[in-house]
């Protein structure tokens, strides 16, 4: 219809500079007129690009949208993909009970470019499998070793640190944790930065003050520091390894006749958007949910366009103070 060759339109719809603008005005008005697409299935054929990023929540047991601080990393990805002109295309896993399923296989079928791998427990043989191929993948939260691949995460040994020091600063010298559970290699990061700080510090140490739960959420800090309490003992300040783990220990020493900060001072971990609205307010450890999505979106466009070799960050932590810790609120609202 326009009386040029499939080349000069294929140039025309990249944006190519080496056609005339005549030409070009002449081409887009019979596409607009035809109403014609081009078929993203035929130029993935032919460039070997789909533009598509697969999404996995790794593991048996994984964070899924539930949790805040993950939808809050994966919104800023969504956004600076899109930026670089990516989609997201969401992988399942249901069928991991029965079928571990093949990663490779379905990303080659997708014809992905590139996967985020976010952080779970329990991970299928197939995670290992997608991080040592040919895929470009990011991992967040969780350590990658492939090629091909690189992580991102927090500073999880220095947040510890950061918690025991403001501890101290308060005036507390009996200490307690609240983790995940123990196959949860970021809960156990936390636990043992939170030990050696202790020991740094020259606190003693009670084991009875450590206790795990069975994931991030509220009912894990629910039930972990309703064991604690049915204990006996507890300690005057408690790092929490999530803030929903948080949440749900202040609920249950609310229910037991105990008073955050006046009878347990706790601090928590991610900063998500509730901890502003409890009662009291809970102090905790920011992560940047949007410089780490960010920072993951630009270290896999690298990877997938060979602009870069693997690369793993480490984010700096940021303790935010609010009410839960017991500080006076004079003394700002970021301790670093």
């Amino acid at each position: 219809m326009a009386g040029v060759s499939v080349s000069t339109v294929s140039k025309i719809i990249n944006n190519y500079s080496d056609i005339s603008e005549d030409t070009k005005a002449k081409v887009l008005e019979i596409m607009r007129q035809t109403g014609y697409v081009p078929s993203n299935s035929a130029k993935t054929l032919a460039t070997k690009k789909s533009n598509l990023i697969g999404v996995i929540f790794a593991g048996k047991l994984n964070v899924d949208f539930t949790h805040p601080f993950f939808l809050g990393v994966l919104n800023s990805f969504k956004k600076h993909m899109g930026f670089l002109g990516y989609d997201l295309l969401f992988f399942s896993n249901e069928k991991f009970h029965s079928v571990d399923g093949d990663y490779v296989a379905r990303c080659l079928h997708f014809h992905v470019d590139g996967c985020i791998i976010v952080t779970g427990q329990q991970l299928e043989q197939s995670i290992t499998e997608l991080d040592l191929s040919e895929i470009p993948c990011i991992g967040v939260d969780i350590h990658l070793k492939g090629k091909n691949s690189g992580y991102i995460m927090s500073d999880n040994y220095k947040m510890s640190y950061k918690v025991v020091e403001h501890f101290y600063l308060q005036g507390y010298r009996e200490l307690g944790y609240i983790g995940s559970t123990l196959e949860s290699d970021i809960s156990n990061m936390r636990e043992t930065g939170y030990k050696d700080a202790i020991e740094n510090f020259g606190l003693p140490q009670n084991d009875n003050w450590f206790v795990n739960g069975d994931n991030f959420f509220e009912s894990s800090g629910y039930e972990a520091m309703s064991r604690m309490i049915q204990s006996g003992s507890l300690p005057r300040a408690i790092f929490a390894a999530s803030d929903l783990i948080a949440i749900g220990a202040m609920r249950a020493l609310k229910e037991n006749h105990l008073s955050v900060p006046q009878d347990v001072a706790i601090i928590g971990c991610d900063d998500i958007e509730a901890c502003q609205y409890t009662s009291p307010s809970i102090t905790t450890i920011k992560q940047n949910k949007d410089k780490i999505g960010r920072l993951a979106s630009l270290m896999l466009f690298d990877l997938i366009n060979n602009q870069s070799e693997t690369v793993n960050v480490v984010v700096e932590p940021e303790l935010v103070i609010r009410e839960s810790c017991g500080s006076g609120m004079n003394l700002g609202s970021i301790y670093e």
